[in-house]
């Protein structure tokens, strides 16, 4: 168990946290023909905007309902009811995400009720779903703020349901805030290897991928969950839960339709990967494919190749604490120390982390803590490139965002191969740190003797 230490500090000197609305816009990013529109200024939909846009390097559909000075003081109702109307006229999306920030949350605003009112007043709209989150900025991180968007998705498109099972090969995913899009395609092509078909909620994967498309521009999101699909969930045979962050959502979705849930930390590494593998085994009924075993065996001899370069490395990790706990356990398993864990927020997971202590903080902290234990390799994301280039150490990154390095959003973690090239990675920013110690040199021969010897022209 790991000490869960206290945050110090009046103010965050170098920020690790990213905001709960960033996160709750996330997860409505991987719906299709979604539209997220945060209840706050423009600044804080822009300034989000901004760092998804870096991360993914793709045009990110965001709304704001633009609170000013005087709808702060005197009331902002009107600005999301018209918002609302407006991007159901316009855009015709099929589902509309109302995630709050700190300011509509500090002047008191109540979205839920605002909602009622808008169907009240334009029931010609009833078919566009709109989902309120309730995700103030001044508590939680992107994790947080993600998890609650799935568990209202959820409650606002899961009907109660008796049906659990009706189809049979169909399984729910439910995943976290650390899967990159690349992780959420390795992840289907994972379950459809064993004749099944996957509905994740969210789907990055499938809307954040980098993909090309016909129309040069569209005000909604490109690919991701159908909103037919969340629907059904309700009958599928089981729901594959990825990440404790989403234990409350996994709980409300099995109370609702009776669909039986299991539930995995993460599936960074060899145990997680081999406990995700059987699992859909069992719920199939089919033998683990070929391919899969080969992917396993690849990894049991990259743990081989790398684990004199692994071995008693020293780690500091600030991420987030999903991922927190994923990159502890991974590490600590092929032979590293983990000597320093930050994390921007509290949560539950933190009390496992492979360390000694979790100091909920920020970058400073991580500096700090990294310097004092003789950190080796930092894990981290592009926040912490200066921090690693002063300590002279290097920086795997990781998590939200990743702006100073192309292809980060598309990266996979998830699975054995995936596994397999983190070992590399590490192995190679480890051997890049490398020095070879200077060759001996006696005190009693001088430098002429030296210069001759490699002429040569050794004295006798």
């Amino acid at each position: 168990m790991a000490d869960i230490l206290k945050r110090t500090k009046a103010l965050a000197v170098n920020p690790l946290k990213v905001s709960q609305p960033i996160g709750a816009a996330l997860a409505f990013l991987g719906l299709r023909n979604a539209l997220p529109m945060l209840h706050g200024s423009q600044g804080c939909t822009a300034f989000g905007k901004v760092f998804l846009v870096r991360h993914f390097r793709e045009p990110i559909p965001l709304q704001t309902t633009a609170m000013d000075q005087v709808s702060t003081v005197m009331g902002a109702d009107e600005n999301v009811i018209e918002g609302l109307r407006t991007i159901c006229e316009k855009s015709k999306p099929e589902i509309i995400g109302l995630p709050t920030t700190g300011l509509s949350e500090t002047q008191g605003s109540d979205v839920r009720r605002l909602v009622r009112e808008f169907r009240a007043a334009h029931p010609q709209f009833d078919h566009i779903a709109v989902v309120p989150v309730i995700t103030p900025d001044y508590t939680g991180s992107l994790e947080s703020g993600y998890a609650l968007a799935v568990e209202a998705i959820i409650d606002a498109l899961v009907k109660k349901s008796a049906l659990a099972g009706r189809r049979h090969r169909q399984v729910n995913v439910l995943a976290s805030s650390m899967l990159t899009p690349g992780d959420t395609e390795s992840i289907k092509e994972w379950i459809e290897a064993f004749g099944l078909r996957p509905v994740l909620l969210p789907d990055i994967g499938d809307s954040l991928d980098g993909h090309l498309a016909e129309a040069e521009t569209t005000p909604l999101t490109l690919g991701g969950t159908p909103k037919s699909e969340i629907e059904s969930m309700g009958e599928s045979i089981a729901t594959l839960v990825i990440g404790r962050s989403l234990h409350r959502a996994a709980d409300l979705l099995k109370a609702r339709t009776g669909v039986p849930d299991f539930r995995f930390d993460h599936l960074l590494g060899l145990d997680a990967c081999d406990a995700f593998t059987q699992m859909l085994a069992t719920l199939s009924g089919q033998p683990v494919p070929a391919k899969i075993e080969r992917h396993r065996a690849q990894l049991q001899d990259a743990m081989v190749d790398t684990h004199f370069m692994t071995g008693f490395t020293r780690v500091a990790l600030a991420l987030d604490p999903d991922m927190l706990l994923a990159f502890g356990e991974f590490l600590s398993g092929v032979g590293a120390e983990v000597i320093a864990a930050v994390a921007p927020a509290r949560a539950d997971a933190l009390s496992d982390v492979h360390c000694a202590a979790v100091q909920i903080g920020d970058l400073e902290d991580l500096e700090r803590l990294a310097q004092m234990a003789g950190a080796q390799l930092l894990v981290s994301n592009s926040h912490a490139a200066p921090i690693a280039a002063r300590l002279g150490i290097p920086l795997l990154r990781a998590g939200f965002p990743q702006y100073d390095f192309v292809g980060g959003y598309a990266r996979a973690w998830v699975g054995y191969r995936a596994a397999r090239q983190t070992l590399f990675d590490l192995a190679n920013l480890i051997l890049g740190q490398h020095h070879d110690i200077p060759a001996y040199r006696s005190i009693y021969r001088s430098d002429s003797d030296i210069a001759q010897a490699d002429a040569g022209l050794v004295r006798h």
